[in-house]
C-alpha cells in the first residue's frame, strides 16, 4: 500500500513537497534533492513524520 509522505528541506527545515512510497519495500526514510523556493536552491529534502 502507497502512503504519502511529506519531504523537509535540510537547510531551512520548510516542508515543502509530498511524495508517495511504498511502506512494504521501502522501510527507510526517503532523501531526494528537490527545489526548495524558501532557499532558493537544489537541496537535500529528507522525510518527516
Amino acid at each position: 500500500m502507497r502512503e504519502k509522505v511529506g519531504l523537509a528541506c535540510t537547510t531551512c527545515l520548510s516542508r515543502n513537497h509530498i511524495t508517495e512510497k511504498n511502506k512494504q519495500t521501502q522501510t527507510h526514510r526517503i532523501e531526494m534533492k528537490k527545489f526548495c523556493k524558501h532557499c532558493n536552491a537544489h537541496t537535500l529534502h529528507r522525510e518527516t513524520k
